[in-house]
């Protein structure tokens, strides 16, 4: 049986918060089993990491149920992915739907993500970009960063290169590695080698291994192909 955590001081949470991963997690689960949103949702997620997504999609469920909107997003991604549960892009897209609604940026980013590719959804690339920029706003630098994707490509918008390569800047200073690599691409066509062999680095420490491979094609073909190293 869990520990009423109602009998615990601020001081001793805290305290717990602050000490080792097995006193951490005793004292989400314990949250969690008492039906503390926030700590059902942080359980789903260590659930998830630990590699049981089965338990993290339940924890997760059990979170959203009670209109935690980052659970709920949640749930939209194990739908998208099939961690836990079986593949339901529809189910996902929905979930996401909801979680953006209500105001969460995640939810903006996925959502607009699923219109964009007509995944579980009808596509609509203008939709998907209203969607995109309110989550940009919100300072959502993978948001930012797919709003560039718009203005390079000139989805809905009319192609604006200037535009895309400030805002591939913007998400790369926000952190993300999509935008980091797009960031660097702008300044290798800009002559600004120097500069995007920062940004190259940059991707490589926070790239999935299937993007930096894709990455390493492109600098493969194109006229700087002595870059790749920084990717490997």
């Amino acid at each position: 049986m869990s520990e009423d955590l109602d009998s615990l001081s601020a001081d001793e949470i805290a305290a717990r918060l602050s000490g080792s991963p097995e006193v951490r997690a005793a004292l989400v689960r314990a949250g969690a089993e008492q039906g503390v949103a926030e700590a059902q949702a942080v359980l789903g997620q260590m659930l998830l990491d630990a590699g049981d997504p089965r338990a993290g999609f339940a924890w997760f469920n059990k979170a959203a149920a009670q209109g935690h909107l980052m659970a709920l997003n949640m749930v939209g991604r194990c739908y998208d992915l099939g961690w836990g549960t079986p593949v339901d892009k529809a189910r996902a897209a929905e979930c996401f739907r909801v979680a953006a609604a209500r105001g969460l940026d995640w939810g903006m980013y996925n959502y607009a993500t699923a219109l964009a590719l007509g995944a579980g959804v009808a596509e609509d690339k203008a939709a998907a970009l209203a969607w995109f920029e309110k989550a940009a706003a919100m300072g959502n630098a993978k948001a930012i960063n797919y709003v560039g994707s718009f203005h390079e490509d000139g989805w809905v918008v009319a192609r604006d290169m200037a535009r895309a390569a400030d805002l591939y800047r913007q998400a790369a200073e926000g952190g993300d590695f999509r935008g980091a690599f797009n960031h660097a691409r702008m300044l290798l066509d800009a002559g600004r080698v120097a500069e995007a062999r920062t940004w190259l680095v940059r991707t490589r420490e926070g790239a999935t291994p299937a993007f930096a491979q894709k990455a390493r094609d492109w600098l493969k073909a194109s006229r700087w192909p002595e870059l790749e190293e920084l990717l490997c």
